[in-house]
C-alpha cells in the first residue's frame, strides 16, 4: 500500500490524506460498514475537506438509489455506442451526423480514452484530450497543405468540436443509462473550436491570368515530363473551377466513365457523378452538372487520349501514370504571379472550388440549397464560409440600382462562330454515339 504522508480526520468516517508522488489530496470514507477512496483532485486542504464531504454524500446516494456499480472502461462503452448508431443507420432511423460521430469516436476519443475509466473522466482529462487532438489534428493537416483544406492545427471549426461533443455525450449517455456513472459524474463539454473563416478565392481576372501563366509554363518547360505535367494541372483547373468539385480525391479518383454528355440538337451538357471523395461515404454517389465553360477542356483531352476507356483515370499523363506535382506546380505559377497570398490566407488549389462557389452565389443562378447539393456541402456551410458574399447576392435590390452580373469566365479556345457551331455539333454526336458504344465519351 502507498505510504501517507498527511492525514487530517474529518469525523469518524471520513478523513483525507496525502500520498507519495501526488501533489492532490485523497479522501477515504465508510459508508453501510464498507470503506471507499477517491481523489479529490485539490492541492489546498480546506478545499479538499469540502469536496471530500461531497463525494461522501455522493456515493451515499448512489448506493442508496441503487446506482452504484462497477465502472466500465472508456473503449468498451465508445464500441457499444458505435455498435448502437451503426444498427440505427443499418434500419434506416440513424441520423446521418451518427457516421461523424463514429468516426470522431474510432479516430480521436477511443485511441486517447482507450482503457481509461468512465468515471476517471474530469474536466482535467478532457483538457489533456483538447491538447492531445489538437497536435493529432495539426499532423493530420500536413498532408492537406498542398491542397488548401483547413490546415490550422491551433483550433479545429466549431462544427467538427460540435461533432465530437455530440459523440462523447453518447458515450456518456450509454454509461449513465447502464449505471456504470451518475449523471453527477459527467463532467461539461466546451466548444472552443474557431468559427468560419472566408475562404480564400480568385476573382475572374485572376483566374485567367493563372491559365495563361500555366499554359506559358507548359510551352518553357525543359522536359517532356514537365510539359505533361502543367497541362494535365490546366485540365485539373478547368474541371474545379467548372464544377465545383474538391481537389483530391474527388478530383483525382474520376475516370472517363463518370463523365457523361446528354445532347440535343447542337446542345451539350456535361455531368460527373462523384463516387469517391469526402462526403461520398457519408452521402453516397451525387451527380455534378459541368458549367459550359468545360467543353474546351473535355475536347483537348479527347485529343490527348484517344485511345481512351472507361476506367482510365481522366488526370493522368501520357504514359498512363499519375503525378502528385499538380498542387506544388499550381503554387509554383500562382508565386510567379504574386498572387499566392490573400487577405484570407494562402491561396493553393482548394481555393478553385471556393472561386466556384464564389462566383455562383454573385451569379445568383441558383439556390443555396441546389448548390450545396452540388458541392457536396451544407447550406449551413455555405453560410458559414461565404456570408461575405451573401449581402452582396441582393445589392440591386437593396441599392436600387441594377447592375450587371458578376462577369464570368469567357472560353479560352473560342473560334469563329459558324465553325464553332459545326464543330460543336459534330463533336457532341460523336462523343454520345462513343459513350452508347464503349461506355465513355
Amino acid at each position: 500500500m502507498t505510504k501517507q504522508l498527511k492525514r487530517h480526520e474529518i469525523d469518524d468516517t471520513l478523513y483525507v490524506f496525502l500520498m507519495k508522488q501526488s501533489k492532490y489530496w485523497y479522501a477515504r470514507f465508510q459508508l453501510f460498514g464498507k470503506w471507499y477512496g477517491k481523489s479529490t483532485k485539490k492541492t489546498n486542504l480546506e478545499e479538499a475537506k469540502s469536496e471530500a464531504k461531497l463525494i461522501r454524500t455522493e456515493y451515499k446516494i448512489r448506493i442508496e438509489t441503487g446506482a452504484m456499480t462497477t465502472s466500465k472502461r472508456f473503449r468498451d462503452v465508445a464500441q457499444i455506442a458505435i455498435d448502437h448508431m451503426e444498427h440505427q443507420l443499418k434500419i434506416k432511423v440513424g441520423k446521418q451526423a451518427f457516421k461523424d460521430y463514429i468516426g470522431a469516436l474510432k479516430k480521436y476519443h477511443i485511441p486517447f480514452f482507450d482503457r481509461t475509466y468512465i468515471t476517471s473522466i474530469d474536466q482535467i482529462k478532457l483538457n489533456e484530450f483538447d491538447v492531445w487532438r489538437m497536435k493529432r489534428a495539426s499532423k493530420k493537416s500536413k498532408d492537406k497543405e498542398t491542397l488548401g483544406e483547413e490546415t490550422d492545427g491551433k483550433l479545429l471549426a466549431k462544427s467538427t468540436i460540435l461533432n465530437h461533443n455530440a459523440a462523447l455525450r453518447m458515450v456518456f449517455d450509454i454509461a449513465v443509462e447502464n449505471k456504470w456513472m451518475t449523471a453527477f459524474q459527467v463532467p461539461s463539454l466546451k466548444n472552443d473550436g474557431k468559427g468560419g473563416t472566408r475562404r480564400a478565392s480568385f476573382t475572374p481576372e485572376e483566374y485567367e491570368r493563372i491559365c495563361e501563366k500555366v499554359h506559358e509554363m507548359e510551352k518553357t518547360a525543359k522536359k517532356e515530363v514537365t510539359a505533361q505535367i502543367r497541362r494535365c494541372l490546366y485540365y485539373y483547373m478547368e474541371f474545379a473551377i467548372n464544377t465545383g468539385l474538391r481537389p483530391g480525391k474527388e478530383l483525382d479518383q474520376l475516370t472517363w466513365a463518370d463523365l457523361h454528355i446528354q445532347t440535343k440538337g447542337h446542345m451539350a451538357r456535361f455531368y460527373i457523378t462523384v463516387q469517391k471523395g469526402k462526403t461520398t461515404k457519408f452521402t453516397g454517389t451525387r451527380e455534378v452538372v459541368c458549367n459550359a465553360n468545360i467543353y474546351d477542356a473535355i475536347w483537348m483531352l479527347t485529343r490527348d487520349f484517344p485511345d481512351r476507356k472507361p476506367t482510365d483515370l481522366i488526370f493522368r499523363l501520357q504514359n498512363g501514370q499519375t503525378t502528385k506535382e499538380l498542387g506544388r506546380t499550381f503554387s509554383s505559377a500562382l508565386a510567379e504571379l504574386d498572387m499566392k497570398d490573400s487577405p484570407h490566407g494562402t491561396r493553393t488549389l482548394y481555393s478553385l472550388r471556393h472561386s466556384y462557389i464564389t462566383w455562383e452565389l454573385m451569379a445568383q443562378r441558383v439556390s443555396m440549397e441546389v448548390l450545396a447539393k452540388q458541392c457536396g456541402t451544407s447550406i449551413s456551410m455555405i453560410e458559414q464560409h461565404y456570408s461575405h458574399v451573401i449581402p452582396k447576392m441582393f445589392g440591386n435590390q437593396l441599392s436600387g440600382i441594377e447592375m450587371d452580373e458578376v462577369k464570368q469566365v469567357k472560353n479560352r479556345f473560342a473560334i469563329s462562330s459558324e465553325r464553332a457551331l459545326a464543330a460543336y455539333t459534330k463533336r457532341a454526336k460523336e462523343w454520345e454515339a462513343n459513350y452508347k458504344k464503349r461506355g465513355c465519351i
